[in-house]
């Protein structure tokens, strides 16, 4: 992790209730993101995920405790801030009645920093062809992925990506993944919040548990599968014409005596040795599965 100097968001204390349903969504939480860094924040649905992002956008407001970015207080910023941001949500906010060249050139005016080839990132998400459709004949997939590229076209220090795989089929995940962790190697700090704890495991230096408002843990994937998962060894073997499974804690698999027996006795199919997810740390974390 890169020291503090390279500090983008520094969250401390960080406390947050809805004023209407008196619900206390933010219990007192701290975390830090450094340049250069994607920082996976993790949780089921209703763990305080979106809570968390939408105050640090400024979509929320109201909070206590510090909420820092680029070495500002969030409530001391003016407009100018947006300029340093990049957001996509999980349901893209699109002018369904321009195509999706006239909706990139319409927010792009916004922005002091203009894009000027949008072809590239066109191209770059596998929609050149498409750029010249209304957005309203767009599948979902579509959608995200020219959410996505709005988001990034005026070259921000921050994203904020909120499930960004979400609707897309296999191909078009990896060519967002891709460019997440091609905008890593840039420089680009990205915070990402998803439920996905695959998708958390390939892009994320970092990942938080969020659960009930609570972090629980915050630390590398692989670390965390380290020290709080564990390895093992699974075998299918033929029993009396069954097929059966079977499963051995890896750390003592040379003393085990059914192990052993297995084998010697029977006709094994498949063997091989696995280690723990990163969804498995989470339920041990928190008790609860990603829903």
């Amino acid at each position: 992790m890169s020291n503090s100097t390279d500090l983008m968001i520094n969250i401390s204390n960080l406390n947050f209730t809805y004023l209407k349903s008196g619900k206390h969504a933010i219990n007192g939480i701290d975390f830090s993101i450094s340049k250069g860094e994607v920082f996976g924040f993790l949780g089921p649905s209703g763990a305080g995920k979106t809570t968390t992002q939408r105050l640090i956008i400024g979509l929320l407001n109201g909070y206590h405790g510090n909420i820092e970015i680029l070495g500002k207080e969030r409530n001391k910023w003016d407009k100018s801030f947006f300029e340093e941001i990049g957001v996509a949500f999980d349901f893209p906010n699109l002018y369904l009645k321009l195509t999706a060249e006239e909706n990139l050139k319409l927010i792009g005016s916004y922005y002091k920093n203009q894009t000027n080839n949008l072809d590239e990132l066109f191209d770059e998400v596998g929609l050149l062809k498409d750029k010249k459709t209304k957005v309203e004949n767009f599948s979902k997939g579509m959608k995200m992925r020219l959410n996505f590229i709005r988001s990034i076209m005026h070259s921000p220090k921050i994203m904020f990506f909120d499930e960004p795989t979400s609707g897309l089929d296999p191909v078009n995940a990896r060519i967002i993944k891709d460019k997440i962790l091609d905008m890593r190697r840039k420089g680009k700090t990205i915070f990402l919040t998803t439920h996905n704890m695959t998708v958390a495991e390939q892009l994320c230096d970092r990942v938080a548990f969020i659960n009930e408002g609570t972090l629980s843990a915050v630390d590398t994937p692989g670390n965390l599968m380290l020290e709080h998962g564990s390895a093992y060894v699974k075998i299918v073997y033929e029993n009396n014409g069954l097929k059966v499974n079977k499963s051995f804690d890896l750390t003592s698999i040379g003393y085990n005596q059914e192990f052993k027996h297995i084998l010697e006795t029977k006709k094994i199919q498949t063997i091989h040795s696995g280690e723990a997810t990163l969804e498995d740390v989470f339920i041990k974390f928190t008790g609860r599965e990603l829903i």
